[in-house]
């Protein structure tokens, strides 16, 4: 290609190593016509004449060149792609919501009295994350050519984590115990396994669809798009549940500077956080 030819070119006549030379006029027009016989155009046998005769090569990428980054790395990549930018922040913060609300469960059970064997039991409700490479292959591959290839799994994944979280809103208050029962971890652990599995499906079809949303100069986003929108997620979920369902932290901060009367309870409950969310 171009790039052979051109180093049989600078290898017969290499460049000055110091400084700057006179260029020899009758020396530039027998490399030019080095470089037709070779297949070079007039501007690259010029270009590489002229650089080699001032002593330096210009091995500068051609992105750069263009004022083009790579890897989407200028804000300006971004234009035509602002809206799938949203869409996966949107996507990716509703699938760390629930993983936010897991994460505060183990701090409530101990608070109720769990036993250290109970809070195993519900550690196991994050292993589709660990697993969902065995049934990845499947949301690929099957798909409704009239909803599209990611639309046929995000849409019902959506509706079924709203329906999961809307009905287990009332339970998951009753399941968690109280000073004269214990909690039931087994059937708490069973509807955050659900919630579980429903995410990681929705993180396969979401990581596959940026890859075609994106424009290919900007697909390193999707891995930002990733990170940021499930921090915030679970951030909202966990700080946000854990702060508003604690009596001290409502007593201290919403109710007296508002002159409200304190209360032993927190301003939500799980399964008002968890309806609000569904």
């Amino acid at each position: 290609g171009a790039r052979a030819r051109r180093k049989l070119l600078r290898a017969a006549w290499p460049a000055p190593r110091h400084g700057m030379q006179p260029v020899d006029k009758d020396m530039l027009s027998n490399r030019r016509m080095a470089g037709e016989r070779s297949g070079l155009g007039d501007s690259e046998a010029s270009d590489m004449t002229t650089s080699s005769a001032s002593g330096r090569h210009d091995f500068e990428d051609p992105a750069k060149k263009e004022g083009r980054g790579s890897g989407g790395g200028h804000w300006r990549d971004l234009r035509g792609d602002y809206s799938n930018i949203a869409i996966l922040l949107l996507l990716y913060t509703l699938q760390g919501v629930p993983m936010g609300l897991g994460a505060s469960i183990p701090l409530l059970l101990q608070e109720r009295g769990a036993s250290f064997a109970a809070q195993s039991v519900f550690s196991l409700v994050s292993w589709p994350f660990s697993l969902k490479l065995l049934w990845a292959p499947i949301v690929d591959a099957c798909f409704s050519e009239r909803f599209g290839r990611r639309k046929s799994w995000l849409i019902p994944i959506q509706l079924l984590c709203a329906a999961v979280m809307l009905c287990f809103a009332d339970t998951f208050e009753g399941y968690l115990g109280d000073g004269s029962s214990p909690p039931q971890v087994l059937p708490l652990s069973i509807g955050f396994f659900c919630l579980y599995l429903l995410m990681a499906t929705q993180d396969i079809a979401v990581d596959g669809w940026a890859l075609t949303m994106l424009a290919k100069r900007n697909v390193a986003w999707a891995s930002t798009c990733n990170t940021t929108g499930q921090t915030a997620g679970y951030a909202s979920a966990f700080i946000g549940f854990m702060a508003l369902n604690s009596s001290d932290f409502c007593n201290a901060w919403l109710r007296e500077p508002f002159g409200h009367a304190p209360s032993q309870s927190g301003a939500v409950s799980l399964g008002g956080f968890t309806k609000f969310w569904g």
